[in-house]
């Protein structure tokens, strides 16, 4: 990098409506929502926040000849440090590039750019009978671009897919400024290499993605939700396993054990924990809503489950939305959220090894799942001793708790992150997942992109 990358950069932004951001303005976008270390003390030299696609190759280009990294951010949702800033670079934000470009329900596709929020464009299908699958819990804040750089996967996961399965098509911008279009607007498609795919969850770094073409899915003609309570959470589980073997696949099947129940009831308020100890919440969705629930309930009740089908729709919502949104800190923790994913047989296999990590550690231990896919998103924490700052160091007992329990997932044929990406959290253990030839493999993949290495460095791979 030369001192003259500034200049130029404001020289060239000068006619466009994307001026720089720079000291006590630019600080809201140098992290994301992990709390990685290392943000805090990053100094990016500015915030840049184009308006179309020309701004971001003019960005790049720059950037490029100037060896200046580069970190693409969206809405800062994530919890794996992937859009945390890094000393000397450059951030870019996504946040002007909000617009539903079209939506055709002809062929059932929306093309949007990156900043479009997950939940604002199924607000515009609305009106045209028409829905976006994938939804994360963050879908009311976090961003179409976020949720392609991280393959992001949500509840609807296991009958829909993940973020992955509805992208067709995408326009990027590379390292150097080359404009790119992969992919096509047709479901089908197999010619060359499949670089759509490669984008979804890359995390930035093999280009920053400016436009995407997505399936659209007709809106389901009903829904219905079914309420289990279980003695335990392995109990719950053998509620699920006995839904597959009915036929029936649920839109949505969540599991909420009893410390993530109490934990919603102290911040909500709600009475979650009155009804029982595990609560599993299934949603069927379609014109055979109403029978699979039916389906859903015999199977539940025969595996010991408390179960009925919720008929009141507002109370339906009302638990859909303590499931995405009710968890909180209702007390000063140490605490550390993990993203881990099994096959679905190992489940209960792995939330028991997450109990017993937790309680070989003298932490407290608690999880909800996406039941259907085999994704746990496990908690673990130590309240923070009376008279310790908050942001005090956590105990070291927390971090070689995470690394079990990592270790055990990976020991039951199950993956680092399901759904949140690798980031910065989780790159310590990229090689014992990929091994080195796989590991060295997608690093020649990215050289190959960003052979500067300019574009998210230190993160994901």
């Amino acid at each position: 990098m030369t001192d003259t990358f500034p200049r130029e950069l404001r020289q060239a932004l000068a006619e466009t409506s994307a001026p720089l951001l720079e000291g006590a303005d630019a600080l809201p976008y140098l992290d994301d929502r992990s709390g990685a270390a290392g943000a805090a003390g990053a100094r990016a030299l500015a915030v840049v926040r184009p308006g179309d696609a020309a701004e971001v190759a003019t960005v790049l280009k720059l950037a490029h000849r100037h060896r200046v990294p580069v970190v693409t951010r969206g809405a800062g949702t994530g919890l794996s440090g992937g859009a945390t800033a890094v000393d000397g670079c450059l951030v870019l934000s996504t946040e002007r590039l909000n617009r539903v470009v079209e939506i055709s329900p002809e062929d059932e596709v929306a093309v949007v750019q990156p900043g479009v929020i997950n939940a604002d464009l199924n607000a515009a299908l609305e009106g045209h009978g028409l829905y976006y699958a994938p939804d994360p819990a963050s879908h009311a804040i976090s961003t179409i671009g976020g949720n392609i750089a991280t393959n992001a996967g949500g509840l609807r996961s296991a009958k829909y897919g993940v973020t992955r399965d509805s992208v067709l098509a995408l326009d990027v911008v590379l390292a150097d400024g080359t404009a790119l279009h992969t992919g096509h607007r047709s479901v089908k498609g197999v010619t060359g290499l499949d670089l759509t795919a490669l984008f979804v969850g890359s995390e930035g770094t093999l280009g920053v993605i400016v436009g995407a073409t997505l399936r659209l899915r007709p809106l389901p003609a009903a829904t219905a939700t079914v309420s289990a309570y279980y003695p335990s959470v392995r109990a719950a589980l053998d509620g699920v396993r006995r839904i597959s073997r009915t036929g029936v696949v649920p839109a949505i099947a969540e599991l909420i054990d009893h410390p993530s129940l109490r934990n919603i009831d102290e911040n909500t308020g709600s009475r979650l924990t009155d009804g029982g100890h595990v609560l599993l919440l299934v949603r069927t969705d379609g014109h055979a809503a109403a029978a699979e629930a039916e389906d859903v309930v015999t199977a539940l009740r025969h595996t010991g489950g408390d179960a009925h089908r919720v008929t009141d729709e507002a109370e339906a919502e009302r638990l859909w939305e303590l499931r995405r949104s009710g968890r909180g800190r209702t007390r000063p923790l140490w605490t550390v959220g993990e993203d881990v994913a099994v096959p679905t047989s190992q489940v209960a296999r792995m939330y028991e090894e997450g109990e017993r990590i937790g309680r070989r550690h003298g932490l407290d231990f608690a999880s909800v799942a996406h039941a259907a896919d085999g994704n746990l998103h496990p908690v673990l924490s130590r309240p923070v001793p009376e008279g310790v700052a908050p942001t005090a160091p956590a105990s070291p007992e927390l971090d070689a708790a995470a690394d079990e329990l990592v270790r055990a997932a990976l020991a039951l044929g199950g993956t680092v992150t399901g759904e949140h990406g690798v980031g910065v959290t989780k790159r310590r253990w990229l090689e014992d997942e990929l091994g080195a030839a796989g590991l060295a493999l997608q690093r020649a993949i990215k050289a190959v992109f960003d052979p500067l290495g300019i574009l998210n460095p230190g993160k994901a791979i």
